[in-house]
């Protein structure tokens, strides 16, 4: 009899309310796929610029994250009736603080600030342009921080859409030192 009792209390237990999903656990990691414009859109312009990156995010406790990962940025700037070509490659580590979840655990807002750290690459290393003239701009080594508006949007159990706004400001180079960038991604939670 306790055997029929306890299948039918675990059947009510099941079936009488909908079970959701655990998200945003401590040490939960999930990687992270993104692509973004940057500086305005433009993509087929002389002066579009674009990014893709990836990342590992791994969760705190109240659901802020550690984020580790790399970006490729690319910036192309006008001149005459050509354009130059800036390349940016960086590693990224930062802290997100989650600051708005609702009580279903499917939309989570962050924001955070990140380190970054990477090279930088104007004209792929060439100092002559097509017309003769000569780049003073030189490739070097980048430092500085990001700061981050990030969304998450779970559309299943382990696979969340993201959106993105974010502030880059890199120091050591000789081209811009701010770089605006909004877009899209996907991250999969991996355990």
């Amino acid at each position: 009899m306790r055997k029929y009792i306890a299948i039918i209390i675990a059947s009510l237990a099941l079936f009488a309310g909908q079970a959701h999903a655990q998200r945003c656990l401590p040490k939960m990691q999930g990687i992270e796929v993104r692509a973004n414009m940057a500086d305005g859109f433009s993509p087929g312009g002389n002066d579009g610029g674009y990014s893709f990156g990836a990342a590992l995010s791994t969760y705190t406790k109240k659901g802020n994250k550690w984020v580790f990962g790399g970006e490729y940025l690319l910036k192309n700037n006008p001149y005459k009736d050509a354009k130059i070509p800036v390349a940016q490659f960086t590693a990224e580590g930062g802290y997100y603080f989650k600051i708005l979840s609702d009580a279903r655990k499917i939309v989570f807002v962050y924001a955070g600030a990140s380190a970054l750290a990477g090279y930088e690459s104007v004209n792929w290393g060439e100092k002559v342009l097509h017309d003769g003239s000569t780049l003073h701009d030189r490739d070097a080594f980048i430092y500085g921080g990001a700061v981050t508006l990030d969304v998450e949007f779970y559309v299943a159990d382990r696979i969340a859409l993201l959106a993105n706004l974010r502030e880059r400001c890199l120091w050591g180079g000789d081209t811009r030192k701010f770089h605006c960038q909004f877009g899209a991604g996907i991250k999969i939670i991996i355990n």
